[in-house]
């Protein structure tokens, strides 16, 4: 990057401090507020500045470290050996790219048997268990992979955990059956669909927040102060991999789990050994089409050099070995039933149909509602109650319908209507000319004002995690709350009487509510919900304006300056900010210390400015999401698809329609090698 000493250290002190909130968010409170393609962009962006100004690398940066260091009442627990993460790959080509890089390391061509054991990479939460002479005596978490914390107490309610390795005294070093002096076991706590759905449906009866996914549940269920909750939830174990050891050897992974199942320890039924890269690619391809016959939440599969002798020849990098890497799986489509349409009002007042579904798995959450759009929408699909549908997410994707499975209609499906009115307060729905939405245009209907509270607090926005749904429902029919500002100044003492609201709850709410004073500009301007104000265009006002000081200052023209903001959306933001009940909203903010810090993603140059790049086809060197966040911060959009409004095309390898679309409007197509260059100029 074209950067100086001084504004490289400035954008790292950014990268570093928004990586070390979401290491919080996510290994604190099990509540992530970045995705993972979100997350590896800012970790490969500040990985280049280190590469590119070694005097301002750090031993205390994200990039040297796995994890975070708990801050909960557990005592801490140095690892003999540290507890790596590892690299990611996404396309087979990144497997393939992932040995040639071992037959660089290793100084020889790797050849076409070499062994790799593939194991199903399991979505929980990692431990290391410590025996001595076959007896459990310490568990603890990953932590920041050097310290984690003593979670014995814990791990013991689990009846899937051996206290007591099933082994005999040793006759030789080499003895797999024997007891070890000291052993560091690995692997992972998790739970599965059916025991998450029962802890979700209790906690929904009894009014707390249920958990997102398994993995969240089963973290969550495992670092509880009290080892009776965990043992009101049925956590299970899987062992995988290995720390220190003492009193014997082993020399394959193969053998290591072989050993795991002999001492009594769970390890994978389909651990399978294969022989080259191409076996490999076939255990993958078999189980991202076979994953939603497991009963619990696999996101890829993790590849291992099967001799350990070639495992210490490899070594590791600060974070991650190098003999080994994780493929994770595409987004998924599933198929399930519409069983009912219903109209949702939103914090704009748009009248949104969403399909309610019979509950089905995707991607690891249950999810049995996606949004239908609009009218228009509904008619181009046809969508009726009753058909079966594909629907698919993605990360943090609103669940959709993809389509409609039409050849298993029976002729029982109804059209859906769509009312005129709003279902919350009856008022006459409008739909404006050029627009496909209906909306209520009643500013004080009561689901608006609950919606924008809701939207106002949610993970993308201000994240105020424990103040959901139900609990703003209660404050605004007490008249506890009237807008946004109020949050700031709710006390224990407000939030105790709520329904099904305890002290521990009420302060974890208060200490989330202080957190939020300090979420990054883009996302308190998405947050205040103004129309036509999405992520996007939030994220493009917080690199142009840098501050609400400046957003309120300028005009209609200079905003509609901005590429992607255009007229319109420059029109409700001056509208928006104009409006004196919002300004005293925002000096209310203020005054209750909300103040938004610099964007993490800050524009670095105009070289992109207006311009539309699509992306298609496998990138052998970059990451799609890294690609796509440096056109950004270049001023340019990542486009979905081929237009003629597309500046060009990055086309990899397997280029597919986008490519051959591109080549009938005439649009530039560069390689992947011709856009580094892009990027290094």
């Amino acid at each position: 990057m074209d950067l100086s000493s001084e504004s490289a250290s400035k954008r790292i002190a950014v990268l570093r401090s928004t990586i070390e909130q979401a290491n919080a968010a996510y290994y604190l409170h099990d509540s992530p507020f970045l995705s993972d393609t979100a997350y590896d962009s800012l970790m490969q962006e500040l990985r280049q500045l280190e590469d590119s100004f070694p005097q301002l690398a750090s031993p205390d940066s994200p990039t040297q470290k796995v994890g975070i260091r708990g801050n909960v009442p557990f005592a801490a627990v140095s690892h003999r050996l540290p507890m790596l993460s590892l690299d990611n790959a996404f396309s087979l080509q990144d497997l393939k790219t992932w040995e040639e890089r071992l037959s660089r390391l290793l100084g020889t061509a790797v050849q076409t048997d070499m062994e790799y054991v593939c194991e199903l990479k399991m979505d929980g939460l990692s431990v290391s268990l410590t025996y001595l002479n076959g007896l459990l005596v310490q568990g603890a978490t990953r932590g920041d992979g050097i310290t984690g914390e003593d979670i014995t107490a814990n791990l013991l309610t689990l009846s899937s955990l051996p206290r007591q390795l099933k082994t005999r005294p040793a006759a030789s070093l080499f003895d797999t059956n024997s007891s070890p002096s000291l052993i560091e076991v690995r692997g992972e706590v998790y739970m599965r669909h059916d025991e998450f759905q029962r802890i979700n449906a209790l906690l929904e009866e009894q009014g707390g927040r249920t958990f997102a996914n398994c993995r969240n549940a089963a973290a969550g269920s495992l670092r509880q102060k009290s080892p009776q909750v965990t043992a009101a939830r049925k956590l299970d174990f899987m062992a995988y991999t290995l720390g220190a050891y003492e009193g014997m050897e082993f020399s394959f992974q193969t053998q290591l789990l072989h050993t795991y199942a002999e001492w009594g320890l769970p390890v994978s039924p389909y651990s399978t050994l294969c022989k080259g890269i191409d076996q490999v690619s076939e255990f993958v391809e078999k189980w991202r089409e076979q994953r939603e016959s497991l009963p619990y939440d696999t996101d890829g599969v993790v590849i291992k050099v099967n001799s350990f002798a070639l495992q210490q020849e490899l070594g590791a990098v600060s974070r991650s070995p190098r003999w080994a890497v994780a493929y994770k799986f595409p987004a998924q489509q599933v198929r399930t039933r519409v069983e009912q349409i219903e109209i949702q009002v939103g914090r704009t007042g748009a009248l949104t149909p969403v399909a309610v579904l019979t509950p089905v798995n995707v991607g690891g959450v249950t999810v049995s509602r996606a949004t239908l759009h609009n009218e228009d929408e509904i008619r181009r699909k046809d969508v009726r109650i009753g058909d079966i549908v594909m629907i698919q997410r993605a990360g943090e994707v609103i669940p959709e319908v993809v389509e409609v499975v039409v050849s298993e209609r029976i002729g029982t499906e109804k059209e859906f209507l769509f009312a005129q009115n709003c279902p919350i307060c009856g008022s006459q729905a409008v739909r404006s000319e050029g627009e496909v939405v209906w909306r209520c245009p009643n500013a004080s209907c009561p689901a608006r004002i609950q919606q924008a509270l809701e939207h106002f607090v949610s993970r993308n926005a201000m994240d105020i995690e424990g103040l959901g749904a139900k609990q703003i429902e209660q404050l605004l029919h007490n008249g506890l709350i009237q807008d946004a500002s109020d949050i700031y100044s709710l006390s224990i003492e407000v939030l105790l009487p709520l329904e099904r609201m305890g002290e521990k709850l009420a302060n974890k709410i208060l200490q989330n509510i202080d957190i939020s004073r300090s979420r990054p500009m883009e996302r308190f301007l998405f947050a205040l919900g103004i129309r036509h104000v999405g992520e996007r265009a939030a994220l493009l006002l917080a690199q142009r304006m840098e501050s609400l000081e400046n957003i309120l200052q300028t005009d209609t023209s200079t905003l509609a300056a901005i590429p992607e903001i255009g007229p319109a959306t420059a029109g409700e933001i001056v509208a928006w900010f104009s409006d004196e009940h919002n300004r005293n909203l925002l000096r209310k903010l203020e005054a209750n210390g909300v103040r938004p810090v610099p964007s993490a993603l800050t524009l670095q140059s105009s070289k992109m400015a207006g311009k539309t790049i699509v992306f298609t086809g496998t990138l052998n060197t970059l990451r799609r999401e890294e690609a796509e966040n440096w056109v950004m911060q270049h001023g340019g959009k990542p486009g979905s698809s081929v237009s003629r409004q597309t500046a060009f095309v990055v086309a990899g390898d397997n280029a597919g329609s986008k490519l051959q679309r591109a080549k009938e409007l005439g649009i530039q197509v560069v390689s992947e090698e011709e856009f580094l260059r892009m990027m290094q100029n």
